[in-house]
């Protein structure tokens, strides 16, 4: 398989990039599953169904949340009516909607799983490794399915990696969301487990972690708030992982960090 995850969504700058390029980056790509991360669509916080279905329309068949995933009031309900949208699978066990599914894509199996950090984040959230391992063992590789991708929403690098390291051999990819900022690492693990502790946003990176950065400096500089803080509006970057699985083992073969458009260095399959 190859797949295309795209890193959090962020703002009108980012639902724009996906929505005008995204449907080039499938054929362009020959991709079979794009998971997208859309925690931040709605002007950072959260995700509504409208945007939802916008990044559907895209081209995302899976769209995952995370720590602001019921933010927006509607997705309450929106994660229950639409099955391919994904909240951390770690919530707490009344929350609506589910972590984790398998989907019918090109004529596969592919299980899509969300997974919130502890570390520096909410210690409200259950433990992430114990919450997926029964999930993982449910579903072997190459039998049950024929990929699996993890998105590992978290604030430490530490604990992307020990996750990415907890799967390896078990998923085909484990990628890193929250932080924003794309990492060096992608990587195949020893057992055979694509690799990138953050996948980075997919928003205007002349900002501050996405947002403009007038408020975010007058912060840091005086150390007081006077305005909330605004996504910033310019050419969004979108920022991801590609990855190419075996269908025989669902181990990953090839895997290459995503960087089209905007201001960053440009990267992603031939």
């Amino acid at each position: 398989m190859r797949i295309l995850f795209l890193g959090d969504v962020m703002g009108r700058a980012g639902r724009r990039a996906v929505a005008e390029r995204l449907p080039g980056l499938r054929t362009d790509w020959r991709l079979d599953a794009v998971v997208v991360n859309g925690e931040n669509a709605s002007s950072g916080r959260g995700l509504n169904a409208a945007q939802a279905r916008a990044l559907f329309e895209a081209g995302a068949d899976v769209v995952t949340l995370g720590d602001h995933a019921f933010d927006q009031k509607d997705m309450m309900q929106g994660v229950e009516a639409d099955p391919r949208i994904l909240r951390p699978i770690n919530y707490a066990k009344s929350a609506p909607g589910r972590g984790w599914r398998v989907f019918d894509v090109a004529g596969r199996k592919l299980l899509v799983a969300q997974v919130l950090g502890q570390v520096f984040m909410s210690r409200t959230y259950d433990d992430p490794f114990s919450a997926i391992e029964p999930v993982l063992k449910a579903h072997p590789l190459g039998r049950a399915v024929q990929a699996t991708l993890v998105d590992v929403h978290c604030e430490a690098t530490s604990e992307k990696m020990a996750m990415g390291h907890f799967c390896d051999g078990r998923a085909s990819v484990v990628v890193g969301t929250h932080t924003h900022v794309p990492t060096a690492d992608a990587c195949i693990l020893p057992r055979g487990t694509a690799f990138q502790s953050d996948a980075g946003m997919c928003g205007d990176y002349d900002s501050v972690i996405g947002m403009d950065k007038a408020e975010p400096l007058r912060r840091f500089v005086t150390g007081m708030a006077r305005e909330r803080f605004e996504p910033a509006g310019g050419e969004a970057t979108l920022c991801g992982l590609f990855t190419e699985t075996d269908d025989a083992t669902g181990l990953a073969r090839k895997v290459m960090q995503v960087r089209v458009g905007g201001r960053l260095s440009q990267s992603g399959p031939k």
